[in-house]
């Protein structure tokens, strides 16, 4: 395998500090952090509740615009583009998985896993192809015609995997995505989308204070209190 610091970054943060004005006061949720995320790489950032990792994930998917700084993703400025431009980023080159699994009840496996591909008007045909491949993949092959509460924790949460590799994203940003599962069918979550991640050659950055995930990344980076306190690769 070559030299990861000879490979393009497919993300990076420069720089990047939010602040949050409550009251009279602010409140410093990310402080000045450089982040580089290669293809085909897991980074995950562990601390404790409130150290900002979900503001950090919020910033590098989209969802939420920094105080300072910039986010890049395949060249392309992400703090420079405006809502629709943005909309059209998450719908096409970032996918989605957190703590809550977010199925849509009514909605079986494919047709969850589907969601995404029907907003950027794929063909029914390739929907269909499409869903039950990802659903394959994460060994779900037997559970398509499932509804979310027919399935276990862990499944549904292999049915948001799939959804978030539908429309064959770049990133993968995962917010927690064990938090509502017991320690066995978390582990093999974690395998499954570190798996996915090296397979695909998609870049992931995970945030969790699950131990589980900090095996197998490719790096691990420590908040406390927005700031970078540690790291190792």
């Amino acid at each position: 395998m070559s030299d990861m610091r000879t490979r393009t970054h497919l993300l990076e943060a420069r720089n990047l500090s939010r602040t949050y004005t409550t009251g009279s006061s602010e409140v410093e949720a990310v402080k000045a952090l450089d982040l580089q995320v290669e293809p085909g790489s897991l980074v995950v950032i562990r601390g404790r509740s409130g150290s900002g990792k979900t503001t950090l994930l919020n910033m590098l998917g989209g969802l939420d615009q920094p105080t300072t700084g910039k986010v890049l993703l395949d060249g392309e400025d992400v703090t420079a583009m405006n809502e629709p431009s943005l909309a059209e980023l998450r719908r096409s080159k970032v996918g989605f998985i957190f703590q809550a699994f977010g199925l849509i009840p009514i909605l079986t496996a494919a047709e969850n896993v589907e969601v995404p591909l029907r907003l950027v008007n794929t063909k029914a045909a390739e929907r269909r192809r499409r869903s039950r491949l990802l659903l394959d993949l994460v060994g779900l092959g037997d559970r398509v015609g499932h509804r979310p509460e027919e399935l276990s924790g862990g499944e549904q949460q292999r049915v948001a995997i799939a959804r978030a590799l539908a429309n064959e994203p770049r990133l993968l940003i995962a917010d927690e995505p064990t938090g509502q599962l017991d320690s066995r069918t978390g582990r093999s979550i974690v395998e499954l989308i570190a798996a996915l991640v090296h397979s695909e050659g998609v870049a992931a950055v995970m945030a969790t204070h699950d131990p589980a995930p900090l095996r197998i990344a490719d790096r691990v980076i420590e908040l406390s209190d927005g700031k970078v306190v540690s790291g190792s690769s």
